[in-house]
């Protein structure tokens, strides 16, 4: 049994064909890579044939590992099915369901793998493997820990980003922020905001399915003392970069890149990735930058990183805008 070819080569193609200037080395070597990897194995058995016998027989067991990935596909295509769900602004997979489904789904794995449910193309009933019985006992704790996150018994960090935000939820929620951190979706609308309360400006380039962008907020973001400083501090402005939303006709615009070719900004996440592109020269998310009212840079971006760094980048943040506010602070950052 091999991986799916799709993802790997269909992402990699895609990114390629959409990237800038001269992209034959990444293309080579991300294809170069796949195809060492998918050949390895069939290589390493031609070379060293004894090494055939040392494989597991076939039987049973293989129907029982079929169904498990089956299981487990399921699982990834709903949580693919909802990112598609929070880019498109549909509100289909809220958090909740998204939770129930999953729920349901390993609700009838455990049921499988203990025997109570069976399958047509199996063969006769077998006593039950210690490992079966040991890997529907992990399914069935892990089927517990997601009933207790829908009850918010327990914050299901060790999902960040799997799951919606805690936020995309079928209960009314105070705002759509996440960790219900107030903040603002608009750049010019926080802006103006900072200037008006002296602040200075955390901007988060971000995006609905962003998986790594979850893991920040859920595990760093969440953190008492990081978000005191971003509730009371900072004023947070979210861009998604990812976000379907059509602009109004007024505010659609062409941009031209240096190799002539003409994109049309239509989207909201278009118009938020072009502007991160041309100010930051980035492209990734999260991404984040400090900024005063002015528009001075206070610290170097920085992108995924834990507490503790996050946390002294967020006060040498402050820092350099109370010396700045003074008018101390002479050196351009970077």
């Amino acid at each position: 049994s091999f991986s799916c070819t799709g993802p790997i080569l269909g992402g990699l193609l895609g990114s390629t064909t959409l990237a800038e200037g001269d992209v034959a080395y990444n293309l080579s070597a991300g294809m170069l890579g796949f195809g060492v990897a998918l050949a390895l194995p069939f290589a390493l058995f031609a070379m060293f044939p004894a090494w055939l016998n040392t494989l597991p027989k076939s039987g049973g067991w293989m129907n029982t590992v079929k169904v498990f990935l089956g299981f487990l596909e399921l699982a990834l295509a709903f949580k693919f099915l909802s990112n598609a769900d929070l880019v498109g602004n549909w509100g289909l997979f809220k958090r909740e369901i998204f939770l129930g489904i999953w729920i349901l789904l390993f609700v009838l794995l455990v049921l499988y793998l203990f025997g109570v449910i069976r399958f047509p193309h199996e063969g006769p009933k077998q006593k039950l493997s210690k490992t079966r019985i040991g890997v529907g006992i992990l399914t069935a704790a892990f089927t517990i820990y997601l009933v207790l996150g829908v009850f918010n018994i327990t914050s299901l960090k060790l999902l960040s980003g799997f799951p919606p935000p805690d936020f995309y939820s079928v209960v009314e929620k105070e705002n759509n922020c996440p960790l219900g951190l107030n903040c603002f979706k608009d750049f010019e609308e926080g802006l103006a905001y900072a200037k008006k309360e002296n602040k200075p400006i955390l901007l988060d380039f971000t995006g609905w399915a962003c998986v790594n962008c979850r893991k920040m907020e859920e595990n760093v973001w969440s953190e008492p003392d990081i978000y005191e400083i971003l509730n009371e501090d900072y004023v947070l402005i979210s861009l998604y970069i990812d976000d379907r939303k059509l602009l109004p006709e007024n505010e659609r615009f062409d941009y031209k890149f240096e190799s002539g070719r003409v994109k049309n900004i239509e989207s909201i996440g278009e118009k938020w990735g072009t502007f991160q592109t041309l100010n930051f020269g980035a492209a990734s998310q999260p991404y984040y930058v400090l900024l005063s009212p002015d528009l001075e840079v206070l610290n170097s971006s920085i992108q995924n990183a834990d507490s503790e760094t996050y946390r002294n980048w967020l006060q040498l943040g402050l820092k350099n805008f109370e010396e700045l506010t003074k008018g101390e602070l002479t050196s351009a950052l970077p």
